[in-house]
């Protein structure tokens, strides 16, 4: 198939699990494919697999969290390529503790591979892309982003990668107001499939079944989205923020003003607030439950 073809994609995190499952469909639409993982010999044997499939891939190893390792990843990319169309921010960790267990080193590492490691390779993209678009080429770029239903509705137990992944979300935002004039769509996905962090958490949920019925959790399924986003067919959707697993797929709805009162002219006394924010309260739409809860 070729709905991606020619598309050059930078995938993090693609030594396993949904990063790996996004560069094998990729590369099947026809795109060529940068495979970056910190463990370099799993990106080298997912190229090895696109390689013996026909397809294009490069396997690099440099540190996504840090402006020389992306500007490194990117020189390869476009020495390899030619040029850069995407990328698909999939790289994570956990350090999963309760909130008053939690460490500096905890949280710290949580938020530098999420956060440091989203905004590295899309800040050093978009420079490139829009110096682009500044010299009268025409661009069609894309950033993926990988947010998660801990990040938009909270997760007992795990506050420094919500904390983390509700940023990318918001982040998401305000990449794509702000880079839409480059040619540059920014777009997020809160994915749920089978990986070695799900089968470990939840393997019960999220096994293979047994029957032969639809694989809800077939990190494929997720694949298809993503490949789509890559595409040029996805050009007039950014700043959206996507559920997928299964045969699912979610718009979510982000934070809105809701109910709100006005005194009328003066300020409200603390005494009074009380009854004002339990009427709030009560106009409000509940949010979704914190995972766990």
């Amino acid at each position: 198939m070729n709905f991606c073809k020619d598309r050059v994609v930078i995938i993090t995190g693609a030594g396993a699990g949904l990063g790996k499952s996004y560069a094998l469909e990729l590369a099947n639409q026809g795109a060529k494919v940068i495979v970056n993982d910190i463990r370099l010999e799993a990106a080298q044997e997912v190229v090895a697999e696109i390689n013996s499939r026909g397809g294009q891939g490069l396997a690099n190893g440099d540190d996504i969290t840090t402006i020389a390792g992306a500007e490194k990843i990117v020189s390869a990319t476009i020495e390899k390529f030619g040029a850069v169309h995407a990328l698909v921010n999939n790289a994570g960790v956990l350090r999963d503790k309760m909130f008053v267990g939690l460490t500096e080193d905890d949280w710290d590492m949580v938020v530098r591979v999420h956060m440091r490691g989203h905004f590295c390779l899309a800040n050093v993209l978009a420079k490139y892309w829009r110096d682009l678009s500044k010299s009268g080429a025409q661009v069609d770029a894309r950033i993926i982003n990988t947010s998660s239903g801990a990040g938009l509705q909270g997760s007992i137990g795990q506050s420094n990668y919500a904390a983390a992944k509700g940023g990318i979300a918001t982040l998401t935002l305000v990449q794509a107001s702000e880079l839409s004039r480059y040619g540059i769509t920014a777009n997020a996905l809160a994915p749920a499939a089978r990986t070695a962090m799900t089968l470990a958490g939840m393997p019960d949920l999220v096994k293979k079944p047994e029957d032969g019925s639809f694989d809800h959790y077939d990190p494929a399924n997720v694949a298809s989205f993503v490949a789509w986003l890559v595409s040029e067919s996805s050009k007039h959707v950014t700043g959206q923020i996507f559920e997928v697993d299964g045969d699912r797929i979610c718009l979510c709805e982000g934070w809105k003003s809701g109910p709100a009162l006005k005194k009328g002219g003066a300020r409200w006394e603390s005494h009074e607030l009380t009854a004002v924010v339990d009427q709030l309260i009560q106009k409000s739409k509940p949010a979704q439950k914190v995972w766990g809860s």
